[in-house]
């Protein structure tokens, strides 16, 4: 299957490291023009990885919001692709979750992707096509504790894509979210775990082992793609069939 995404301009948020990182380094080998957004950017581009254009960012703030479209317009001309990868976690209970933890959270899993479809679609209405995916968690589908912020602010998400796939059906725009399990980060720090407690995350899975960005970025290609035109309005979970069965594990001899 052919997924030809050249010179599309995709613009991925939270891409200086990490998941967003690899997101933009994908979509630039696919052809892309990428434009990363971020709070900042390491001094030197890692050895051998594709060209990606870079703007300085703050999802969570409307005017630097609004500046940064607008200078991915005026170098590139249009945005094809919006990539919300931005994100942050907040893991504490409930009773122990502080105000500003908590609206911080939303500022910027709920708030940056609002602000940033918000900004980007007149651009895309006015092209006449367009993709927009934003970013959830296999936590907005079950959540654990102590991730009520996170949890709660990823549900979100899911509820604004769904009513933006619809408010922007008629311009040829689809809007999908995603919901990666466990992808290892310095964020989660998943695979400096004891072997203890990872055995105990991975058998939560049936394909049982660690999701790598790649996994993500596969999706997103595809998502991307025409080949995904009539895809929107729904959340695709890459978690690995988290809790597909009460516990996977059984299948694996465990």
């Amino acid at each position: 299957m052919e997924l030809d995404l050249r010179d599309r301009v995709v613009v991925v948020t939270g891409a200086a490291r990490g998941i967003g990182a690899a997101i933009a380094a994908r979509f630039a080998e696919e052809g892309s023009r990428v434009v990363a957004l971020d709070l900042a950017f390491p001094d030197e581009a890692a050895e051998g990885a594709p060209t990606v254009d870079q703007v300085v960012c703050d999802v969570a703030d409307p005017d630097s919001v609004h500046r940064a479209v607008e200078a991915v317009v005026e170098r590139h001309g249009t945005i094809d692709v919006l990539v919300n990868n931005a994100g942050i976690v907040a893991d504490s209970t409930v009773v122990e979750t502080d105000w500003a933890t908590w609206q911080k959270c939303f500022d910027v899993n709920t708030g940056g992707t609002f602000l940033m479809c918000r900004e980007v679609a007149p651009h895309m209405q006015r092209a006449g096509r367009g993709r927009i995916l934003n970013a959830a968690s296999f936590a907005a589908i079950v959540p654990s504790v102590g991730s009520a912020a996170y949890a709660a602010s990823k549900a979100a998400v899911v509820q604004l894509t769904r009513v933006l796939a619809s408010e922007l059906g008629p311009h040829d725009i689809t809007v999908n979210a995603y919901a990666p399990g466990m992808v290892p980060t310095s964020m989660n720090g998943f695979a400096d775990l004891p072997v203890e407690r990872q055995d105990r995350l991975l058998d939560t899975l049936s394909l049982r082992r660690w999701e790598s960005p790649d996994d993500v970025a596969d999706l997103l290609i595809f998502l991307a793609s025409d080949r995904a035109s009539y895809i929107t309005g729904t959340l695709v979970d890459v978690s690995g069939g988290k809790l597909a069965t009460q516990i996977p594990a059984v299948a694996h001899g465990r």
